[in-house]
This record gives C-alpha cells, sequence and structure tokens, in this order.
C-alpha cells in the first residue's frame, strides 16, 4: 500500500511540475488580473520569475490601483503556502480620485495560492470579491495579432 501511495504522490507531483513549468509566463508577457469594490478597481498582470528549481520561482504582480470617488480604497493580498495562509498585505491604498501603482512578489510552489482584492478604508474589513492571480491557463493567450493571421 505505501508504494502505490508513493507512487500516486510522485505522479501528482511530477504533474504539477509539468503544469508549472508548461504555464509559466514571461514577464514580458504576464497574464491580466483585475479587481473591485465600490469606487476603486485595479487591474494588471502577473507572472512566475522561475528560480533554479521548481520550488524556487517568484509570482509577480504589478498593475494600479484607481479609484474615482472620495473616500480611501485599499489593494490587499492573501497568500496560502501549503495551505498555510500567510497575514493579508496591504499593498496600496488610494484617497480620493487618482491612481496609484501596485507592485509585489511572493514565493511561488505548486502548492501556493494568491489573490488580491480591495477594501473601503485602509483595513481589511468593508472589502470586495478575492482574485485570484495563481489561476494559470495550459498555454500563454495568444496575442490579439497572431490570433488575426
Amino acid at each position: 500500500m505505501r508504494s502505490s501511495t508513493r507512487k500516486a504522490l510522485t505522479v501528482a507531483l511530477g504533474s504539477a511540475a509539468a503544469i508549472l513549468l508548461a504555464a509559466s509566463p514571461s514577464s514580458a508577457a504576464g497574464l491580466p488580473w483585475s479587481a473591485g469594490h465600490g469606487t476603486a478597481t485595479a487591474s494588471g498582470t502577473r507572472w512566475l520569475e522561475k528560480g533554479s528549481g521548481i520550488f524556487t520561482s517568484t509570482l509577480a504582480v504589478e498593475g494600479e490601483l484607481r479609484n474615482t470617488g472620495p473616500g480611501c480604497y485599499s489593494l490587499w493580498s492573501m497568500t496560502i503556502h501549503d495551505f498555510a495562509p500567510m497575514p493579508a498585505r496591504k499593498i496600496a491604498t488610494q484617497c480620493g480620485p487618482g491612481t496609484k501603482p501596485v507592485s509585489f512578489k511572493t514565493h511561488y510552489a505548486p502548492t501556493t495560492t494568491s489573490s488580491v482584492y480591495i477594501c473601503e478604508g485602509e483595513v481589511a474589513q468593508d472589502c470586495g470579491q478575492q482574485v485570484s492571480v495563481t489561476t494559470w491557463p495550459i498555454q500563454k493567450p495568444a496575442s490579439p495579432t497572431a490570433a488575426a493571421k
């Protein structure tokens, strides 16, 4: 029974590694993300920066937080490593109309999940829906010019 468990674990880890390697976009071709709450929206791109091994990659997220109304809105990030949630991190706050650049990086492994969300004010109480920044397509999306050919 232990042999079959090890074999299943090996196959699962191998599959996760294959998906991670096949789905790792370069920084020049990041995948889009967006979130919203109240009068604020945030959007940008995300990508993996490969490390020396499968467990040494970095998730990079960049974009901007926009607010069109009064009051303050903050962009937050929540990451779970190996089923252990890390504390939520406030990435940026925009008070009143305007934009603020956002950028963060976190360690990435096949068992990492990370999301972003916008909260009204500077504390994480009245918040919008969490949006995953770790769902990767099997293949990179085709560019609009390549699809038109």
